[in-house]
């Protein structure tokens, strides 16, 4: 009998507890929302499980924008942030935010803008917007979220053309929530602004449009008196999201977006050897390992060159990486790197090619 009856105390207490967090959550701001991933510094496996996706719908929600409805079975839930990688037909992998409602269960939506090969552009955005039509299959892997949208009572989002497509989701989860908000979007002009009517109508005066054509650059300045509840997430060109870094009060930093690499910052130049071809090659200050590896060994696999893929991974043999890559999780950090963009700590890298 009193092995019965602690049993049945313990039993009690751990109902009691559940029925706490549970009553915890679902008080707090944002409720429903998942939980984040672990490790905090890179995703599961299972996020880049390649699945087949039908494109069952084509919209054009601003000049040179292209949406993409995408239509498959036990799609993977999301959350506002995230992205998918589109292996697009030509294989090159491309990462773009998911812009439509995450309670729409087994479809996805995705926009983007064409950007031109003297604007930058690598080709990807020419496929989406010449190729994918409705009723081609294609091949996406994720979804993952490296931009979560944290509980807060208030935020301030900014954010630059085709940057708006992982703020949408967040701003309407915020409106549900009943939490305070502010958009500031902004784009060279109203015509080149996707989903700003419908932001518009949800928002009305808390979203303030800047259109370059109209009213020049955005005024960031009131962002050094945002109240310190307030979170500020910004996704658009590098740019914008300077600005605002630096508009921000002393201390405080806002969440980013980045969806190109950042150039290396620290002009260091290091070696890499290449173990098993016995060569050691010279990796300068502003050239990523990929490129400077690949001058001897041209038939390298790379895809995305932005540390998104996971193309490109090698396995370290020896040396302190310096990672810059949003994909590997802490156990694949201990022994390998993505070299499209990640780094030496040191003056020297082994790599087991």
């Amino acid at each position: 009998m009193p092995r019965f009856t602690t049993v049945a105390l313990a039993a009690g207490a751990v109902l009691l507890v559940r029925r706490a967090v549970r009553s915890r959550m679902t008080s707090a701001p944002l409720w429903p929302m998942p939980s984040l991933e672990t490790p905090v510094s890179g995703y599961g496996r299972g996020a880049t499980v390649p699945r087949r996706v039908l494109v069952t719908g084509r919209a054009v929600p601003a000049e040179g924008v292209v949406e993409l409805r995408l239509e498959g079975e036990r799609l993977p839930s999301w959350e506002p942030g995230a992205h998918l990688d589109l292996v697009l037909p030509s294989g090159q992998v491309r990462q773009y935010s998911l812009c439509g409602d995450p309670a729409q269960p087994d479809v996805y939506r995705i926009a983007t803008r064409l950007i031109e090969e003297e604007q930058g552009g690598r080709g990807g955005s020419r496929e989406v917007h010449e190729q994918l039509h409705e009723g081609v299959e294609i091949e996406v892997r994720g979804p993952r979220n490296r931009f979560p949208l944290v509980a807060s009572p208030a935020y301030v989002f900014v954010a630059g053309g085709i940057g708006i497509t992982p703020v949408l989701p967040m701003v309407r989860a915020a409106e549900a929530a009943g939490a305070d908000w502010r958009l500031v979007y902004c784009g060279r002009s109203r015509a080149s602004m996707p989903y700003l009517s419908d932001l518009l109508r949800l928002g009305g005066d808390r979203v303030t449009v800047v259109a370059e054509d109209e009213d020049g650059r955005p005024d960031l300045s009131f962002l050094a008196q945002v109240p310190a509840e307030a979170q500020v997430y910004c996704c658009g060109p590098d740019g914008l999201m300077d600005a605002v870094t630096a508009a921000m009060p002393e201390g405080r930093a806002p969440r980013l977006e980045r969806f190109s690499a950042l150039a290396p910052a620290d002009g260091t130049p290091f070696e890499v050897e290449l173990r098993r071809s016995g060569r050691t090659v010279a990796v300068a200050a502003d050239q990523s390992v990929l490129a400077a590896v690949r001058e001897e060994v041209p038939g390298l696999m790379y895809s995305c060159t932005q540390g998104f893929c996971g193309t490109c991974r090698q396995t370290v043999l020896d040396g302190e990486v310096d990672h810059r890559d949003e994909l590997l999780t802490d156990a694949e950090r201990a022994d390998s790197m993505l070299i499209c963009v990640s780094r030496c700590a040191g003056r020297k890298l082994v790599l087991d090619l």
